[in-house]
């Protein structure tokens, strides 16, 4: 593929390496695309990217060496004098880069039907909750996200919630060549921030939830930079779907440039959800609920509380753009189930046990004050922190726990390059600040089993935090751990 059919519409000057001399991009062939100088081969284009900890650009010369065809910059870079290679400069390398590589990927997404998914809660079940539904419906649907890629049988590990753009972009048009008529993918903050998902034009936006997360030296500045980035969505898709309750819902929308639909439990929404009804079951907890307005159904589903219903409201809103039926939509909200995303793990008659991911005060409280309104013996919460990052979170999720839980057992999470005993004493110095009981337990594994060894008839035991984790990263090295088989191995020691 030619230079110039890569670069499309970009605004961009294609130069003699770094002199004023001019260079016609139709003349220039590109077999490939790196933006890591250790993938750079013969022919390829590589694009300087600005990292957090490492700058492309100074690898400009070494790239023409191992033979690139042309090299794309934001700045200014070293390279020999009689250096005449094409240089492309841009105004940002990333954004510049998601639409080469939606280019150079033949533009996958102008034949998939897009649905991307923003907010600090609720991603990752709603992408599963409406791929369930479209399939459901005859629909063959691709999927990204913080868990896992799927195209078609194939299930890839995750190692972004949104992948850099190039992998995006590769993603999308393997669908395309299994036959996917769709995808529904998880955009986050920080994919919006790298321009990880520019390129194309969602069909579908959506927007399920803010509360300050992501804040911190690696992350966003503050919560208005974090919902900036979040509002970016809505400037481009085509219709965005929004959780018409959140009090942040305008602010998100501020500049938005799609039509809007909403959804949620108050008045004036397009969808609104009426007439709830918890189910309580040995093992099973979920919701009965009625929809009115742009469609009209009743639903029952599989996962406890109010905010699973706001989940599920998104996954219909979606759904009656692809003209799915009111039964479609309800026998697949029946069945979909998520990974670590309030899973159910069977352990005892007398009490359920339950692993979810919420890693920050707002999940954490949104699943303790929904839990309780099912009526424990005793809530109990098992939980830790993740290391370096924010210790404000470790404090708020301390006092959470404390608040909402009848009893509370601090752990270890991920803690990186940080001391475990240091992180669970932030999280202590947050459940001071109430007078919830606790116990503190480093040892994950032996956490959970004093949770399963102490649960009582009625009891509900949530283990917070890893969801569909299965590692524990500690000193830059991950090792596997996952809840279910520890949980698997502690029911297995007990029998002898």
């Amino acid at each position: 593929m030619t230079l110039e059919k890569l670069l499309g519409e970009l605004k961009c000057e294609v130069t003699a390496g770094n002199s004023k001399e001019k260079v016609n991009p139709s003349e220039i062939e590109i077999r490939d695309i790196a933006n890591d100088n250790r993938k750079i081969d013969d022919g390829s284009l590589f694009i300087c990217i600005i990292g957090a900890n490492f700058d492309g650009h100074s690898c400009a010369a070494e790239a023409f060496d191992k033979g690139a065809a042309a090299i794309v910059i934001q700045h200014d870079v070293e390279l020999p004098d009689d250096c005449k290679k094409p240089v492309v400069r841009v105004e940002d390398t990333r954004y510049a880069m998601a639409f080469i590589s939606a280019a150079f990927f033949d533009h996958p997404a102008s034949k998939l039907k897009t649905i991307g998914i923003t907010g600090t809660k609720g991603k990752t079940t709603t992408t599963y909750l409406i791929k369930s539904m479209l399939e459901n419906a005859g629909h063959k649907v691709g999927l990204i996200g913080t868990i896992e890629v799927i195209i078609g049988d194939e299930h890839i590990h995750a190692e972004n919630t949104t992948p850099e753009s190039y992998n995006l972009q590769e993603y999308m048009a393997r669908m395309v060549e299994a036959g996917c008529d769709s995808v529904v993918m998880e955009v986050s903050s920080q994919g919006l921030m790298l321009h990880r998902s520019q390129g194309f034009t969602f069909d579908l936006g959506i927007f399920t939830n803010i509360e300050p997360d992501h804040i911190g030296p690696n992350e966003h500045k503050d919560f208005e930079d974090y919902m900036h980035c979040k509002g970016l969505l809505f400037k481009q898709c085509r219709v965005g779907i929004c959780n018409g309750d959140d009090v942040h819902t305008e602010d998100i929308l501020e500049g938005h440039t799609c039509e809007v639909e909403t959804y949620g439990f108050n008045k004036g929404v397009d969808i609104r959800a009426v007439n709830l009804a918890y189910i309580r079951k040995p093992g099973n907890l979920g919701v009965f609920f009625d929809t009115e307005g742009l469609i009209n159904m009743h639903a029952e589903i599989t996962n406890p509380g109010k905010f699973s219903v706001y989940n599920a409201l998104c996954a219909i809103a979606v759904a009656r753009h692809f003209g799915c039926t009111p039964d479609e939509i309800a026998s697949a909200l029946k069945i979909a189930k998520v990974k670590g995303r309030i899973e159910m793990v069977k352990v005892s008659d007398d009490f359920t046990l339950m692993i979810d991911y919420a890693h920050n005060a707002m999940a954490l409280k949104s699943l303790l004050t929904t839990l309780r309104d099912y009526r424990p013996n005793r809530l109990i919460c098992l939980f830790g922190c993740g290391g370096n990052r924010s210790k404000l979170r470790r404090y708020e999720m301390g006092e959470v726990s404390g608040k909402y839980a009848d009893f509370t057992i601090i752990t270890s999470d991920n803690p990186r390059f940080e001391e475990p005993l240091d992180i669970i004493a932030d999280i202590e110095t947050g459940m001071k600040k109430t007078d919830g009981k606790y116990i503190k337990i480093a040892d994950r594994k032996e956490a959970i089993a004093y949770a399963i060894d102490h649960g009582e008839q009625g009891d509900i035991i949530v283990l917070a935090g890893k969801g569909h984790e299965d590692y524990q990263e500690i000193k830059g090295v991950k090792y596997h751990m996952d809840e279910r088989e520890l949980i698997r191995e502690i029911l297995e020691e007990r029998k002898h």
